[in-house]
């Protein structure tokens, strides 16, 4: 949901299993898709459906903060894994 208005993005995302280990690096890869495309004025709030996840909680508090995000992207193998998820597949 974009409001232009308030330079705010909220995704919410619906990991395919309840206990699916993938979905930190799924919510960092829609995160940073949205940094590098999105201008620099926007808020963004990415974070799982709720009650579709058993870690709800916990990984949306990771994807809020500012700071745990930036130390995952400073990590070069992290970097790499999500620029892989992010990749066109021919």
């Amino acid at each position: 949901q974009v409001n232009d208005a308030e330079s705010t993005v909220t995704v919410e995302f619906t990991p395919t299993i309840p206990h699916c280990s993938m979905a930190t690096l799924i919510g960092l890869s829609i995160k940073v898709k949205l940094i590098r495309s999105l201008p620099e004025r926007f808020k963004l709030d990415v974070h799982i459906t709720p009650g579709t996840h058993a870690s709800e909680h916990a990984v949306n508090k990771q994807l809020a903060d500012k700071e745990r995000v930036a130390a995952a992207l400073e990590n070069s193998h992290l970097l790499e894994v999500v620029n892989q998820c992010l990749s066109a597949r021919s």
